[in-house]
Order: structure tokens, then C-alpha cells, then sequence
């Protein structure tokens, strides 16, 4: 007869019929189905297991068969809940479906099929077999004989025989479902006896294994004790190993030299014994000699003599760094806290420097250093996902090393270095741990004075370092590991700072690399804005300086052929010498169209436009997209859609238009590309397809929308502006609240541009579409053919 039970999945068991068996629960979906088992009177419960051992429960992720059981004990804890169940019958799911949280089954019983004849001798001897041959396993497992002879005398049935010992085989899940699904006693009790001899004969291979192994062990030991009365003879004829005691007392007074802690002073004693027990050639003695020396090795007492003055820790960022202005600043200010601050007991913060590849912030860190006179160290981070590359390898495993902090100590030299964390937006995770958990004690001032290593095992004072972390993506940074960091927002260089930076370093760099002096070589201005416009698409000037060292190679080569003696760069020649142009940005239109509105984007390579197309075309009425739009894109599209729609009246849209199909496009469709700021483009394009008024071509535009037309701010103003300009973009619009992101925009570049800053799409609407104004909170359209104007309400 079939009943509705709950289902309590297992991930990694089977239970059969007959067989007792403790677990502990702890996902949700298994503590309602038990709590649902347990309202029932007989407690009961369908057990079944998941083909996969995965977090979420689903029905086709689990097994048809499995056994109805009861709950018979259950203790809550802080790991869960502990119960334990009672395997009762066989049991077929006929139907699977979720009920108040959990999966629900209907289950149907399942019976044995009993062998045709059990009198049969073939089948009695099976029988017999199966006893015999589980209870010799019961007893290579440890069982005493006794306690399983009770136990066989109990059991009668052979199908009773087969579940409980396939109950406590040692095979996988799909090998015990099979079991479960084997319906018929003797095929169960033939499949039972193949894994049961199966185990018999790996433990046997394992005792014999363990034998060896042992007398292997008894043979070094004897070996060990050799060696050591042959050392005792040889120290009696005045031939001892006296290097090794010479290594000895070098490494203890070289150890004794160090102010260590109490702490770190007690493991260096009861080390430096052990090491004066043990054989000089044993592995252990190796494992001791390498911990004390890296002991030895770490500054414990050794500091650098700091010497900061911030006039000439401006007067260093500024040889070394071009424009910068803002971080400058707040380096000086950083600086000069820690200036004044000094003495007191007062910890600084923890600098975190973000921002695109190749805008300096390495390159800060290390002027830093130089400014502090203090010694530079550095670790990348990028790709690390072992807690033990943070924390290190405890001493138990062969070749364990300390982590990348304490080597980079060691390395430095110093007790208060400048330490660089590089990339620790790249960190990754694992089994092994969370690398980025194990930076927040190195990185929190309160701690970081009793750091303590896997390897070291003792307290390692990190309290006078200087940590600064950089990143390119703060939003990969986790929460907690974030918080304990002061962000240091570097932006992409403009233009005319490239210009400057090649001038002043990178073309300098380059000639010296490939040999060549300032009087065999001349690169014009002109040339190096070609470079950086056609041959260079970054924030900041690495591939600038790849390309500038390309063109100093090719005048190399043409020199020490002898073809000429000294060599001029003009823009005319750069083409000729690094070949066709790489890099195409996008050029601003070269006049109005209907359906074509230009939008500003932002990447860690810098700001650029591009064009948002919208085109009206026979249908049903839908939204089309395309151009490998990101989800936070196709819900801008569909707010401008949902606008254009529900302001028809007043946007002069015919609302037999929105029974045709609008297809909006972002063009560059094998790049990906999401985020809000495409607003007002979007609803820009669409306005001006269904309306057939024109886009203006010189106007970019960026701002997120809602549905009621309010323009909400975005982000990477600067880079998005930037970009407008360098593709000739005259006009700009961007929400009110961005306004004060203008302070961050160069006085040239804002010399240049017409800026509008609006709070509703009204607004914008007024200056990206073609004849249109906004007079009194009402949209005025003058019809491009003379038509008059429209009035619109706001």
C-alpha cells in the first residue's frame, strides 16, 4: 500500500533495511522534512540518495529506491542535528514533489523476490559462504570474534543477512544503490560476496603492507643507534664531526643575537635540544637545522633608520610620477600624520591603491619607500588560493616553508619595510582556504603585532611594517578584508599627460634599453600623440611604453646597420615602423541622425563612445536587443521602452507605432557589455526612432534612468568624458548629481566641452534631440519640416 513521506536525502550513504545508522543533518530543506517526520506519530521518514553529491536537492537528482525508516533518537547541536535512523523496508518513489520546504515521495513497498527453491544446495552453500566470509571481514576489522558470532545467530533470513552487511561495505554510493535496487535474495547475497572478498583481500595486502613496513622502521632504528655509538667511538679517538658541531654553535649564537620574545625564545630552546639529541644525518635533524635557521634569518630586532620629511617626500613624487595630483596629496597627508604621529603608539591605516594596470601604483609605493628610507619588499598575490601561501605549512609536512609575509620579512631584511601586497583583488579560494582570511589579521593594526605562521609557530611582531595593496577592481575585494584599507583612487591619464610621461620618462627609458643616445635619436610630439591615439588603448602608459620601445628598436637596427647616423620620429614616419594601426576609436558622427544617439562608457583601459541604434520595424509589439548586452543594459532598455510608452502623449509618439516591433542595437556585438550609465542613450535612441526626430550627432550622453525620467549619478566620470573628447565629441550631458566630478576633469578638456548637467530625461531629451527645448517644465518640438512646434508637458 503506498504512503506520503517526507524525504530525507544523503549525500554520501545508503541505508538498507535492518541497519541502524547515525547522521547528521544541517541543510534546511532536511530539517523541515524531519521536523514533518517527527509531527508523525511513527516518525518515519523516506531515506534516498542523491545521485550527486551536491548543496541543493532537487528530484531528479535523486534515486528512485530507497528505504522507508524510522526516526528513533535526535539531539540538536552546533553542527546541526544528530539523529539516528532505523532502516524498516524497501521503498519505490512513485511520485516526487516539494511540499512546505521540503520533497515529499508516495512511496510503494518493494519485496524481496525468495530463490525458487531455498532447500537448493547451491543456495544454501551461498548462504553459508556469505556468513563465513563476513565474519572473518567483521574480524579483520577490529570486531571481537564474540560480538560477531552474537550477531550472525541473530540474523536467520538471507536476505537480512545481505542488507546488513552491505550496510557496512566499504564502496561507493552507486555500488550500495545497486545493492539496494537488487530485489532478488540470491543475486544480492552473490553481489555482497564479490565486495566482501574483494575487502578481505585489500586488508590482507594491507597487513602485509604494515609487516613490512615495520621491519623496514626496525632496520633504521638499528641503523640509528649504529651511527650513534660509531659518533661516540670516533669523538674517543679525538675524530669527531667537529663541522657539524662548528654549524652548531654558529647557528646558536647566531640566534642568541636576536631580541626574540619570551614566546618565540622558549620554541628556539626546546628546538636547539632536540637538534643537540638527534643524528646529524637524520631527516629530523634537516627539518630542525632548516626551521632555526629561517628563525635566524627573520629581522626580529633590525630596523631601518627612517629619515621622512614631507617637503622632500613631494620633492620624490615628483621626479618620479607626472600629474598624480590627487594621490600625491593624499600620500603627503598619509606621509605627514605618520610624521607627526611617530612616538605616540598610534597606528596609521592601511593605504589601498586602485585603479587600471600601468597608472603607477607600484611605482608610488616604491617612491614611498624611498621617501621613508625604508627597504622596499614586495609579493604578488595574484592567483593565490592556498590559506598556507598567506600563513604557511605547518612544520609536520615535508618541505614545509613559512608564507609569502614572513619570507618577504626575511627577504627585506628589516623590521619596518615598506610592504607592498600586490594585486590582492586577484586572490583566489579553495579547499585548502581562504587566502584573503588570512590577510585580515596581517592587515589589521590591532593584530598584525602577533602575526603568527603555520611554519614559525610563534608570534611575529608585522606592527612597524608599512602595508600597502593595490588592485584594479575594488569590487572583487571581500568585504571585510576591504574595510581594513584606505582606498586610493588612481584614474587613467588624459592625453596630454601620456604626452608628458613619454617626454619626460618613457622615451628616456626606452633609448637607454636599446642602446641608443638622445643625439642618435629624436621623437617629435607629434609622433608620440600618433602612437598613443592609433597603437595604445589603456588608462594607463605600459603598452605606451612597449610601443615607444618598438620604434626605438627598429632605429637601432637601422643604425648598427649603418644606414643612417642619427634618426628624426615625425607622425608621418611611425606608420612605416610599427606597422598598421592597431587601435580604431570610435569618431563621433559626422551628422544627425534618426534612431542613433552616441552614450560614454568606462573600462579599466580607459573611456570611449558608442553608438546606441534604435529601429521601428513590422511585429507584435516587442523589444528586441542585441549586441551582447549585460542584464543591468537590457533593463535600461526596457525602462526607456516602458517610458517612450507611457509618455507617448506627450513625447508626440503615435501609439500605432508601439504596435510594431522596436529593435535596439549597441554595435561592436562581440564584446560584452552591461551597466546602467546607458540610460539616457538608450531612451534617446528610442525617442528619436519612434518619433522620427533626429539625434544630435555632437551630444554624448551618460546617466542611469527610472521609469518616472529622473537621471540617476554613475560612475567613471572622468574616463568617460575623456574618452568623448579624444573621439571629438563637443557636448556632453551627465546627471546633475556628477556635477562635483567635474573637479576632476582637467582645465583644458573642460575648455573644450559644453557640459550639461540635467536631474530628468525631460531635460535631456531638450539637448540630445534636434529642435527641441524645454520652456516652463514643457517640451517644445519645432518640426524639422516646418510643421510648428509641438508642445509636450512635463
Amino acid at each position: 500500500m503506498s504512503k506520503t513521506l517526507p524525504i530525507l536525502p544523503m549525500r554520501s550513504g545508503v541505508l538498507f533495511p535492518g541497519v541502524g545508522l547515525p547522521i547528521t543533518a544541517g541543510r534546511a530543506q532536511t530539517l523541515r522534512a524531519i521536523e514533518a517526520a517527527m509531527r508523525d506519530p511513527e516518525h518515519r521518514v523516506f531515506v534516498v540518495s542523491q545521485k550527486t553529491e551536491t548543496e541543493e536537492v532537487t528530484p531528479e537528482g535523486l534515486y528512485a529506491v530507497g528505504t522507508v525508516a524510522s526516526i528513533s533518537s535526535v539531539q540538536r547541536g552546533p553542527g546541526g542535528v544528530r539523529l539516528v535512523l532505523q532502516g524498516l523496508e524497501r521503498g519505490a518513489a512513485v511520485r516526487i514533489a516539494p511540499h512546505d520546504g521540503y520533497l515529499q515521495a508516495t512511496v510503494a513497498p518493494v519485496t524481496d523476490q525468495e530463490p525458487l527453491d531455498a532447500k537448493d544446495p547451491a543456495f544454501i552453500a551461498l548462504y553459508k559462504e556469505v556468513r563465513e566470509r563476513s565474519a572473518e571481514l567483521a574480524v579483520k576489522r577490529g570486531l571481537p570474534e564474540g560480538t560477531v558470532e552474537e550477531m550472525m545467530k541473530q540474523i536467520e533470513a538471507p536476505g537480512q543477512l545481505a542488507d546488513l552487511v552491505a550496510g557496512f561495505l566499504e564502496v561507493s554510493v552507486a555500488e550500495r544503490q545497486t545493492l539496494l535496487e537488487t530485489v532478488a535474495i540470491e543475486d544480492r547475497l552473490r553481489r555482497v560476496l564479490v565486495h566482501v572478498q574483494r575487502q578481505i583481500a585489500v586488508m590482507s595486502a594491507q597487513e602485509d603492507i604494515q609487516s613490512k613496513v615495520k621491519e623496514e622502521i626496525g632496520g633504521r632504528q638499528r641503523e640509528a643507534y649504529l651511527r650513534e655509538q660509531m659518533r661516540a667511538i670516533q669523538k674517543e679517538l679525538g675524530d669527531g664531526d667537529e663541522k657539524s658541531e662548528a654549524a652548531f654553535e654558529e647557528l646558536k649564537a647566531k640566534l642568541d643575537e636576536h631580541p626574540l620574545p619570551p614566546e618565540a625564545r622558549k620554541e628556539v630552546d626546546r628546538e636547539l635540544a632536540r637538534l643537540a639529541r638527534a643524528g646529524r644525518e637524520s631527516m629530523e635533524s634537516q627539518m630542525i637545522r632548516t626551521y632555526l635557521e629561517t628563525v635566524a634569518e627573520l629581522p626580529w630586532g633590525t630596523r631601518s633608520d627612517e629619515k621622512l620629511d614631507v617637503a622632500e617626500a613631494e620633492k620624490i613624487l615628483d621626479e618620479d610620477h607626472h600629474g598624480l595630483a590627487d594621490v600625491k596629496d593624499r600620500v603627503l597627508e598619509f606621509l605627514a600624520v605618520h610624521q607627526m604621529s611617530k612616538g605616540t603608539g598610534k597606528k596609521g591605516r592601511i593605504l589601498l591603491f586602485t585603479g587600471p594596470p600601468g597608472v603607477g601604483k607600484t611605482s608610488i609605493a616604491k617612491s614611498i619607500a624611498r621617501a621613508m628610507g625604508r627597504k622596499y619588499v614586495r609579493i604578488a598575490l595574484g592567483g593565490a588560493r592556498d590559506e598556507a601561501d598567506i600563513r604557511g605549512h605547518r612544520r609536520t609536512y615535508i618541505g614545509a616553508l613559512p608564507g609569502r609575509i614572513l619570507q618577504g620579512m626575511k627577504q627585506a631584511g628589516t623590521k619596518n619595510p615598506v610592504f607592498l601586497l600586490d594585486e590582492v583583488d586577484k586572490l583566489g579560494s579553495s579547499y585548502h582556504g581562504d587566502p584573503a582570511s588570512a590577510l585580515l589579521e596581517v592587515l589589521d593594526p590591532a593584530q598584525n603585532d602577533s602575526f603568527t605562521d603555520h611554519y614559525l609557530s610563534v608570534p611575529f611582531d608585522l606592527s612597524e611594517v608599512m602595508f600597502i595593496a593595490t588592485a584594479n577592481f575594488v569590487q572583487n575585494i571581500p568585504g571585510p578584508l576591504l574595510d581594513r584599507m584606505e582606498v586610493v583612487d588612481f584614474a587613467g591619464y588624459t592625453e596630454r599627460e601620456k604626452l608628458a610621461i613619454a617626454k619626460d620618462y618613457l622615451v628616456s627609458r626606452a633609448l637607454t634599453d636599446n642602446g641608443l643616445t638622445r643625439e642618435q635619436i629624436e621623437v617629435t610630439d607629434e609622433a608620440i600623440k600618433e602612437v598613443v591615439t592609433s597603437y595604445t588603448r589603456e588608462a594607463g602608459v605600459r603598452q605606451l611604453e612597449r610601443e615607444l620601445g618598438r620604434l626605438a628598436r627598429k632605429v637601432t637596427r637601422r643604425i648598427a646597420a649603418r644606414e643612417v647616423e642619427r634618426v628624426t620620429i615625425h607622425r608621418a614616419d611611425v606608420r612605416p615602423l610599427l606597422g598598421r594601426p592597431r587601435v580604431h576609436p570610435e569618431k563621433a558622427n559626422r551628422e544627425d541622425q534618426v534612431g542613433i544617439s552616441t552614450g560614454m562608457y568606462y573600462t579599466p583601459a580607459g573611456g570611449d563612445i558608442m553608438f546606441v541604434e534604435a529601429a521601428p520595424m513590422r511585429g507584435k509589439g516587442d523589444l528586441i536587443l542585441t549586441g551582447q548586452l549585460g542584464d543591468v543594459m537590457k533593463e535600461s532598455a526596457r525602462a526607456a521602452w516602458t517610458f517612450a510608452r507611457s509618455h507617448a502623449d506627450w513625447l508626440s509618439i503615435d501609439d500605432r507605432v508601439f504596435e510594431r516591433d522596436v529593435h535596439v542595437h549597441v554595435p561592436a556585438g562581440a564584446i560584452p557589455k552591461d551597466g546602467p550609465s546607458a540610460g539616457i542613450a538608450m531612451a534617446t535612441a528610442m525617442v528619436s526612432a519612434l518619433s522620427g526626430r533626429p539625434a544630435r550627432h555632437d551630444v554624448a550622453m551618460t546617466g542611469e534612468i527610472t521609469l518616472s525620467g529622473r537621471v540617476l549619478p554613475i560612475g567613471g566620470l572622468k574616463e568617460k568624458v575623456l574618452g568623448a573628447v579624444r573621439a571629438g565629441i563637443t557636448h556632453v550631458v551627465i546627471p546633475k548629481d556628477n556635477e562635483a566630478d567635474l573637479d576632476d576633469l582637467p582645465k583644458d578638456v573642460l575648455e573644450k566641452l559644453t557640459i550639461s548637467p540635467v536631474e530628468t530625461l525631460a531635460e535631456a531629451l531638450s539637448i540630445t534631440l534636434r529642435n527641441t527645448t524645454l520652456r516652463d517644465g514643457r517640451l517644445l518640438f519645432g518640426d524639422a519640416h516646418g510643421a510648428g512646434p509641438a508642445e509636450l508637458a512635463h
